[in-house]
């Protein structure tokens, strides 16, 4: 399936995807480098049959095939690509991708686990690591939607359908009588509007105006509730705008407005976050008209395509994007979001866990995900790309667009209805004392989802009391912390429950305090690191926490390890440990005359084993110790 959406989504994700070996691939090379992936995949096949086939053209051949969705082809040269001694993550990666778009799940989780193993950082191997049976959970989600094939859709491209009144708007590439476009061999995408017929039906499709149709390529609508502005995307070439490059010409997508007149539409105006060096795309506009959503690959992002929101001034400008946070967005594409009247945002994205290509996820949002990110499951995802989807909470009707298999062309429009509200369950939580049992107020409540993304945070009121909207049956973790109280983190298991009950008890900042020392749950590092993690900085605040109560309180942070390894690695180690706990606590504001850091190495074991040690003991023996030199409760005064 050549999906021209690609083209949409991956536009200035382009390049080569190794560097070219030989003058012998130069002209496929040039072909890939226009996106001409068609006719690149031929260049490449042909010096295959010639005998010069490698770990390069091989590469090449699965990008290209990737990029126009052929799956099984792409499956084939990834696998012959990484034979010939391509390791490289993002290639096992897109390969079990297209393993899973084929349905073999099982090849595809092997494929899964070696990426895990090879980019452990990466939040798509922590988030498959906790869930490696993902597939099968998205499978039994309940089934919320029905998808129902439309009669509009040709051999050709549909997608990204909006309903404004009686009509329908989508972007489609039928138009027979435009340029072929290299990429996948079809038209040039239009915007086309289809009236509603009282029967149901919706008419052939008009062509709209040039004010917002041009020789490139138009993208996705969105329409302010008052339907007097229409926002949508366009390729930059229509500003002589692109990669000033003379063999490739890579152009962006930028993002326009255009509002309502008499005849039909004004000209079409960009906006000034548009740039020539990335694109900025899929714009919805929020039920209440204030805000705008979009995908944009600017800088400063957390993968290919995030997604940002940005306020709509009364002079109809924008504001300063805003990144919708790691909850949402990944190392891979979200893309195409859509923000319902109830409060949900719905995105597509294959960076989170998915049944393959592109699946449509959505999480509460309320200027911050208020839950974690579910997949809506089948039938509304497939193991195809699944994206661009819509719904009227009203009427419980929406659409979703896909290149899943038995569709009429290579992107297709299903209606979807709505059958069963998606679950959520109201997470409440009572914050007291541990000792009096007297409720906290102003106790700050963060909640985390499996992978560690913060979800959102929210103080207590007067009774002690936070509350969060979260999907059923996900499993989150809650930090809270108080003045003068010592932080804690709880785990809380997914319910299918409409109200969860929790209450957490926090204890007396005081309680740290054990003889000469601030005692701290363990500290990890990650393997050979010195680098803060999270978990160590929740336990380091606490420290903080101590300090600042005590202002005379000095500390001498120590680091010890166990006995594997040598002396010297091991004492360099813990210093280098020591050191980066104690400019932690410096960077929170404590003067640095306040506190230490010293490397111990294996010189202090706390249980002096030898070379005997259990496993167990090993671990008594790595930890962190903070000694209170001078200015504790007992000196203070």
């Amino acid at each position: 399936m050549n999906n021209i959406h690609t083209y949409i989504t991956i536009l200035m994700m382009g390049g080569l995807s190794m560097s070219a070996q030989n003058n012998d691939t130069k002209k496929a090379d040039d072909l890939y480098a226009r996106f001409e992936y068609i006719e690149a995949a031929d260049a490449y096949g042909k010096l295959v049959e010639k005998g010069k086939g490698d770990a390069y053209v091989y590469s090449q051949l699965a990008e290209a095939n990737y990029n126009i969705y052929n799956t099984e082809q792409a499956e084939r040269w990834y696998a012959m690509a990484i034979e010939a001694g391509n390791q490289d993550p993002e290639t096992i990666y897109k390969y079990s991708q297209m393993l899973k778009a084929n349905g073999k799940y099982t090849e595809s989780n092997a494929q899964m686990a070696k990426f895990a193993s090879l980019a452990p950082g990466d939040e798509r191997a922590k988030a498959y690591q906790s869930t490696p049976d993902y597939i099968s959970e998205i499978k039994s989600t309940r089934k919320s939607f029905e998808v129902q094939d439309m009669d509009l859709n040709t051999k050709y491209s549909e997608f990204g359908a909006v309903q404004h009144g009686e009509d329908l708007y989508l972007v489609s590439a039928r138009n027979t009588k435009r340029k072929i476009y290299g990429w996948n061999g079809e038209p040039f995408l239009d915007v086309y509007r289809f009236a509603k017929a009282e029967d149901g039906t919706y008419s052939e499709g008009e062509l709209l105006s040039k004010e917002i149709n041009t020789k490139y390529h138009e993208g996705t609508v969105s329409f302010s509730p008052d339907g007097n502005a229409m926002y949508f995307s366009r390729e930059s070439f229509f500003e002589k705008v692109y990669e000033k490059e003379d063999r490739t010409k890579i152009s962006v997508i930028h993002l326009f407005r255009s509002n309502k007149t008499e005849s039909g539409w004004s000209q079409a105006e960009g906006f000034p976050i548009n740039s020539d060096s990335y694109s900025v795309k899929d714009p919805a506009v929020s039920p209440d008209g204030k805000t705008l959503y979009f995908a944009s690959n600017m800088p400063g992002g957390m993968g290919g395509f995030d997604l940002y929101r940005a306020v709509i001034e009364e002079d109809g400008t924008l504001g300063e994007p805003e990144n919708l946070g790691s909850t949402v967005n990944t190392e891979g594409h979200e893309v195409f979001p859509f923000m319902s009247s109830g409060g949900d945002l719905y995105f597509a994205s294959n960076g989170h866990l998915g049944l393959g290509g592109l699946d449509v996820f959505y999480t509460k949002y309320d200027g911050a995900a208020l839950a974690s990110v579910r997949n809506l499951g089948v039938p509304v995802n497939s193991s195809g790309d699944d994206f661009s989807f819509t719904i009227n909470d009203e009427t419980s009707m929406g659409f979703v667009s896909s290149n899943r298999a038995g569709g009429k062309g290579n992107d297709d429009v299903y209606q979807v209805r709505k059958v069963e509200e998606p679950c959520d369950t109201q997470l409440i939580v009572k914050i007291t004392d541990e000792k009096t049992g007297d409720v906290i107020v102003g106790a700050l409540a963060t909640l985390y989802g499996v992978n560690g993304a913060e979800m959102g945070s929210m103080t207590s009121d007067e009774e002690g009391m936070v509350s969060f909207s979260v999907l059923c049956e996900a499993d989150t973790e809650l930090g809270v912390t108080a003045t003068n109280y010592i932080g804690k983190r709880v785990s809380i298991e997914g319910s299918l429950e409409k109200e969860v009950r929790e209450s957490v008890q926090l204890a007396p900042i005081e309680d740290l305090i054990v003889a000469d020392q601030v005692v701290l749950n363990p500290i990890y590092f990650d393997f050979d690191k010195s680098n803060i993690t999270a978990q160590a900085a929740f336990e380091l605040d606490k420290l903080v926490q101590v300090m600042t109560k005590y202002p005379e309180m000095v500390i001498l942070a120590t680091s010890h390890t166990d006995s594997r390894g040598s002396e010297d690695y091991n004492m360099s180690l813990s210093d280098r440990r020591a050191k980066s706990t104690a400019q932690y606590v410096i960077s929170k504001g404590i003067d640095k005359s306040r506190i230490t850091g010293e490397g111990k190495g294996e010189t202090k074991p706390k249980v002096d084993c030898g070379a005997n040690c259990t496993e167990e003991q090993h671990q008594l023996n790595r930890r962190s110790e903070f000694i209170i030199v001078s200015g504790g409760p007992k000196t203070a005064n």
